[in-house]
C-alpha cells in the first residue's frame, strides 16, 4: 500500500511515533449509509480545508471479464466521458473544470473508480453529473470506434513498446493458468481490436448500477448532509439484477514454471512470483495473520533503504543493480508475492536469481531479530499516519477496501494486526509459501536492438 511519496516522507513520522508524539488512533470515524436502491455511501470528515473528494467505485474490473472480452472494463471507463442523454461528449469534463475541480478515473483488476477533487460548495453539482452518467451514457458506434483506437495506442505505448511491461504481462499469464489474473487489465490486443460498441453497452448495463456502486466522500462535510444529497441525486437511479461471476479458483501449481523473453532493452531483468493468500481469500484467522506476516516480510526485504535487498544485494553485492519485493494483501482473489531484480551490467539473470534466493533462505533458516521487526513495524505506523494527511489517499484506501468486500476500518486496524506478527511467524510463512516448485520465473534478455519505451509504467493494479 506504499507509494514513493510515502517512502520518501515516512522517516519523519517514524521518530514522532517511536517517541510517543503522534497517535495513530485520533482520526475521524467513518459514517456509513445505504440508499434504498442498494448504493453504499461512506463519508469521512476532514475539516482542515474547505475541500472534498468525491468518488464512485463500481465493483467490476478485469477479474470479472472472460476470454475474448478482456479489457472491456477499461474501455468502458474511457467511454464514460463521451456524453449522456443530457450532456454532449466532453461536456462532463468541461463542467468539472469550470468548478475549478480536478477529475480522473482508473480501472483495476477488482474495481473501476471515478473521482473529483473540488471545493465543498460544488459537491451537489458533481453528484448530479456523476449520478447522470451512472445510468444514462450514450454509447455510439462512432465514438466507440474512435476511442478503441485510442486504447489500442495506449496498449502499444504501455506494453507493446515496453519490454519490461510485456514481460510482466507474460509473467502474470504464466503464474495464473485458469483464474482471472491471467488477463491484463488493459486487455489483450486481439481482444481490443475485436470489441464492439454493443460489448461495452452490455457491460455497462450489467455492472453500472447503484447496487453495485460505492460512493465515498472525504473532506469538509457533514455526513448526514452528504447522505441527503446522495439520496437526492443517486437515489433516483434504479438498481440492476447483479449476478456475481462464477468462482474461478486457480489450479494448484505442481512444479516450477519458467519463461524467457527477448526485447529491446539494455539490461536483462528478472521476476519471481509465489502464489499467496490475501485478507479476502484467507480461510480463517490463522491464514489472515499469515497475510500480515507476508506484508511485513515484503517490507523487511525492500521496504526502504535499510531493507535487506538494499543493504545486502544492492549496496553489499556487485551482482544486483536494483531489487524489490511486492505483495498486495487486499486483492480480491489469490495474488502473488513478487520479487524483481536487475543484475549489474557484467552479471547474469541466473546470478541475480541466486542472490534473491539467498535472502529468502536467510528468512527460512534464521528468525529475524526483534529489533529489525520493530523497525519495520514503526515504518508501517508511519505510513498509516501519512495516509491520513491526504483526503484523496483516505478516500482511495476506503474505496478500494470496500470494493473487494473488506471493512472500511481495515486500515484503522492495520497497525494492531501488524503488531501481532512475530519473528517466528515470518520464518513460518517464508518456509510455507516459498519453494522452487512453487515459483514462476520470468526473464527478460536483450535482443540487441536499441531500447525504446523503457520508461513506461508496468501495468499493475490499475490503468487510467
Amino acid at each position: 500500500m506504499a507509494t514513493k511519496l510515502v517512502k520518501t516522507l515516512r522517516k519523519q513520522f517514524i521518530g514522532l511515533i517511536s517517541l510517543g508524539l503522534m497517535s495513530t488512533s485520533a482520526f475521524a470515524q467513518v459514517s456509513s449509509y445505504k440508499l434504498d436502491n442498494g448504493m453504499q455511501v461512506v463519508v469521512k470528515q476532514d475539516h482542515r480545508a474547505p475541500v472534498v473528494v468525491h468518488q464512485v467505485w463500481y465493483k467490476v474490473g478485469s477479474n470479472f471479464e472472460h476470454s475474448g472480452k478482456t479489457g472491456i472494463s477499461h474501455m468502458l471507463e474511457h467511454m464514460m466521458f463521451k456524453g449522456t442523454k443530457e450532456l454532449k461528449p466532453g461536456e462532463f469534463s468541461k463542467k468539472v473544470a469550470q468548478m475549478g475541480a480536478k477529475e480522473n478515473a482508473f480501472t483495476s483488476s477488482d474495481y473501476t473508480a471515478y473521482y473529483q477533487i473540488l471545493g465543498k460548495q460544488h459537491l451537489g453539482e458533481v453528484m448530479k453529473l456523476e449520478a447522470d452518467r451512472m445510468r444514462n451514457i450514450v454509447l455510439t458506434d462512432e465514438e466507440f470506434l474512435k476511442e478503441r483506437d485510442v486504447v489500442t495506442e495506449e496498449r502499444r505505448w504501455r506494453v507493446e513498446d515496453n519490454p519490461n511491461s510485456k514481460l510482466y504481462e507474460k509473467f502474470k499469464a504464466a503464474a495464473f493458468i485458469n483464474s482471472p489474473n491471467h488477463h491484463p487489465v488493459i486487455g489483450w490486443m486481439s481482444d481490443i481490436r475485436s470489441w464492439t460498441a454493443q460489448d461495452a453497452r452490455d457491460w455497462y448495463k450489467q455492472w453500472y448500477a447503484p447496487n453495485n456502486a460505492i460512493l465515498v466522500v472525504v473532506g469538509d462535510v457533514e455526513p448526514d448532509k452528504v447522505y441527503q444529497m446522495a439520496k437526492q441525486y443517486y437515489g433516483k437511479n434504479s438498481p440492476e439484477n447483479i449476478e456475481p461471476p462464477k468462482p474461478q479458483i486457480e489450479v494448484k501449481q505442481e512444479g516450477e514454471r519458467r519463461l524467457t523473453m527477448k526485447g529491446a532493452t539494455k539490461l536483462p531483468s528478472l521476476l519471481i512470483g509465489f502464489h499467496a493468500p490475501t485478507l479476502v481469500t484467507a480461510k480463517d484467522e490463522a491464514e489472515r495473520q499469515e497475510v500480515f506476516a507476508l506484508s511485513v516480510m515484503s517490507d523487511i526485504l525492500s521496504g526502504d533503504d535499510s531493507s535487506r535487498f538494499s543493504k545486502n544485494l544492492i549496496r553489499g553485492s556487485e551482482v544486483i543493480a536494483s531489487a524489490s519485493a511486492s505483495f498486495d494483501p487486499t486483492d480480491r482473489i489469490t495474488t502473488l508475492f513478487t520479487l524483481s531484480a536487475t543484475p549489474n551490467q557484467d552479471k547474469t539473470p541466473q546470478q541475480a536469481e541466486q542472490a534473491l534466493w539467498s535472502e529468502i533462505k536467510k528468512l527460512q533458516d534464521e528468525k529475524i531479530s526483534q529489533q529489525e521487526l520493530d523497525r519495520v513495524l514503526a515504518q508501517a505506523e508511519a505510513q498509516y499516519v501519512y495516509h491520513q494527511d491526504s483526503i484523496q489517499s483516505q478516500a482511495i484506501i476506503m474505496g478500494s477496501l470496500l470494493s473487494v468486500g473488506l471493512p472500511a476500518d481495515t486500515l484503522d486496524n492495520w497497525v494492531d494486526n501488524m503488531r501481532k506478527v512475530t519473528p517466528e511467524m515470518i520464518q513460518k510463512v517464508a518456509q510455507k509459501y516459498f519453494s522452487i516448485d512453487q515459483q514462476t520465473v520470468a526473464t527478460l534478455l536483450p535482443n540487441g536492438e536499441q531500447a525504446r519505451n523503457n520508461g513506461a509504467a508496468i501495468p499493475g493494479k490499475g490503468v487510467h
